[in-house]
């Protein structure tokens, strides 16, 4: 089991607190880390068992992921603030736009296609671009509701989950109203 943490610089916690990399097959895992005991390789510092094989035991694994988004958000308040104000969805539909965006920024196609218009369509829009719903993609909202949180028939099919996925719309949503509040700090 894991918990993925976003964070505007995972260097400035990592500093503080007491971690063993996670290991993905003979490498450092890019954003894992243990924060408690764990067996650990001496010369190159990294937790012997991959972290596959760590879930399967009491290894509890925290990933750590830059997310730079969140390096203009000023405090909790102003978080708070972002996250209740409703965006301008239509700026969805501008594809100068929606390259600038977390997780969306390389699919315009799809998002344009699907024209988001609340955060639980955005966390569906962001389901269906993962190689398990991409069938949803061309498919009516009525379908893809239906469909979009199910769990693949294949163990190794790569799904987002709906608490992911609200997750991700909800940080996309933080990165729409931060744009905007900028452009409007520089007229």
């Amino acid at each position: 089991m894991d918990i993925d943490i976003d964070l505007a610089d995972r260097e400035k916690l990592l500093s503080l607190i007491k971690h063993v990399p996670a290991r993905l097959e003979k490498r450092k895992h890019n954003t894992g880390v243990y924060c408690h005991h764990v067996p650990v390789n001496p010369f190159n510092g990294l937790c012997t068992i991959d972290y596959k094989e760590a879930e399967k035991t009491d290894y509890f694994k925290l990933d750590l992921l830059n997310v730079s988004l969140y390096k203009d958000v000023v405090d909790e308040g102003h978080l708070n603030k972002l996250i209740a104000t409703e965006p301008l969805w239509e700026l969805l539909e501008h594809k100068e736009f929606v390259e600038q965006l977390f997780h969306i920024g390389n699919h315009y196609d799809i998002v344009a296609n699907l024209k988001p218009k609340s955060i639980l369509d955005l966390a569906a829009t962001i389901a269906v671009i993962r190689p398990a719903k991409r069938y949803l993609i061309n498919k009516s909202w009525n379908v893809i509701n239906k469909h979009v949180w199910e769990k693949p028939n294949s163990n190794d099919a790569y799904y987002f989950k709906k608490a992911h996925a609200v997750a991700y719309a909800t940080a996309i949503v933080v990165q729409m109203n931060l744009i905007c509040e900028q452009i409007n700090e520089s007229i």
